[in-house]
């Protein structure tokens, strides 16, 4: 079945697209933190859709309130007004930490990140974009000028400028061998070098994951963007928060990444894990940003009735069982294991991320070069032993993992079972 499935794929799909495994298997349904291919067999899910299913699959209260609203209209289009979209802008905006915040929605993150863009140039009337060095923003013709990612990034026409500032990602950092506080600073020095020497007048904005996604979860020091900010604050430049993969409680410590910096952005972006699977995303940003566009404007999709029920019904669910303060503690127990297998796997040079959002990066024992090809076994091996991962980095060397925000203790250690037995096959 899996084989006459990838057939049908390979004809039907453009040739970009590749499933994961060298033998790709078919999700057919969910329970919780579990998956069961059309062949019967059952997974731990670490992955979640690349951060998306966040509160389980199958969750009883998402499915029943999909399914109610299902049942009376699925969609209407901002044109009308609909109580699902209203009262999700209104939940969203007010756990957004804005001030005067107001909400557009979205089908995807990518067109969030694209409109954060497009709000940011036209308030500052600029087109001149600070991006951070190893970020992913999205596949669309903006949000690919922004992303500083070669094997994602499909074209280097634009008609942004764009100039991207040292980031996160410390391990391949010039700046690697500094302390966490004269990192930052480095950084910091960078930014205002980089906007003194190549800006043309006003810059328009800056945009940064609080927690790199695609660049292989990345994770600056806390503060760091505190003193990014500052330096932005002195000159006018927004700041936008891309909490695409970081937002909803799943760095555990705070609702949302920005917050580990002591900072309130200008806008805010969000997508995945706010509709457990439903197709919802959108941008938080003061209103006299989003009143610098004052022509007709609506979103066919985004917020529709259907998707803006499921975001009610997930957002609810991971306040009313404190899903964050969860995360704090089950991310505190994987990481604890993902740390000894680090320091017993020399071909693992380190483990990083915050709450339900870590990483491992593979590399050749002795030296930070990196060993994608570890990575690759790791990830087929780890799927033998009934637990599904994922990918990402520079170089394709680090693996990614993101369990359910509800997941269990027993779910920890039996992940983390997995991934030692898996490690241990590979030299």
């Amino acid at each position: 079945m899996n084989q006459e499935l990838l057939n049908r794929y390979r004809n039907a799909l453009p040739s970009f697209l590749n499933p994961y495994y060298s033998a790709p298997i078919a999700l057919d349904h969910g329970e919780g933190s579990w998956v069961f291919d059309d062949e019967g067999n059952k997974y731990l899910d670490f992955f979640g859709g690349v951060l998306t299913t966040m509160i389980g699959h199958n969750n009883p209260d998402v499915t029943a309130a999909v399914q109610a609203q299902a049942a009376k209209v699925m969609h209407t289009s901002s044109l009308y007004l609909s109580e699902p979209m209203i009262a999700l802008a209104e939940k969203i905006a007010a756990l957004s930490g804005i001030p005067n915040a107001r909400v557009f929605m979205t089908p995807s993150g990518t067109e969030a990140n694209d409109t954060a863009i497009l709000l940011a140039t036209s308030f500052r009337k600029s087109n001149q974009i600070l991006a951070m060095r190893n970020s992913y923003h999205g596949r669309s013709f903006t949000t690919q000028a922004i992303t500083s990612h070669s094997s994602w990034s499909s074209t280097s026409l634009s008609g942004l400028q764009v100039t991207f500032v040292q980031g996160p990602y410390s391990l391949r950092s010039p700046h690697r061998h500094l302390d966490a506080d004269d990192y930052t600073m480095a950084c910091v020095d960078d930014l205002v070098q980089l906007v003194d020497m190549t800006s043309a007048g006003d810059v328009a904005g800056m945009i940064a994951e609080p927690i790199q996604g695609v660049g292989g979860f990345a994770t600056p020091p806390d503060g760091f963007f505190a003193s990014m900010k500052k330096e932005l604050d002195n000159r006018g430049i927004l700041f936008i928060s891309d909490e695409v993969q970081t937002g909803w409680g799943r760095t555990g410590e705070h609702f949302w990444g920005y917050q580990a910096h002591g900072i309130v952005p200008d806008m805010l972006t969000f997508a995945k894990g706010v509709g457990n699977g439903i197709t919802l995303a959108g941008i938080v940003a003061r209103a006299e940003i989003f009143d610098t566009i004052d022509v007709l404007n609506f979103s066919t999709f985004g917020g529709n009735p259907l998707s803006a029920a499921g975001g009610l019904a997930t957002i609810d669910h991971v306040l009313d069982h404190d899903l964050q303060g969860n995360a704090k503690r089950m991310g505190d127990r994987f990481r604890a294991g993902l740390d000894a297998l680090a320091a017993e796997t020399p071909w693992i040079e380190e483990a990083r991320g915050k709450g339900l959002m870590q990483a491992l990066e593979t590399v050749q024992p002795g030296s930070i070069e990196p060993s994608p090809e570890r990575t690759v076994q790791l990830h087929e091996a780890a799927k033998d032993q009934g637990l599904l991962v994922g990918k990402g980095g520079l170089y394709g060397n680090v693996v990614r993992m993101a369990p359910m925000l509800n997941v269990t203790a027993d779910e920890i250690d039996t992940g983390l079972d997995a991934l030692r037995t898996a490690a241990a096959q590979i030299n």
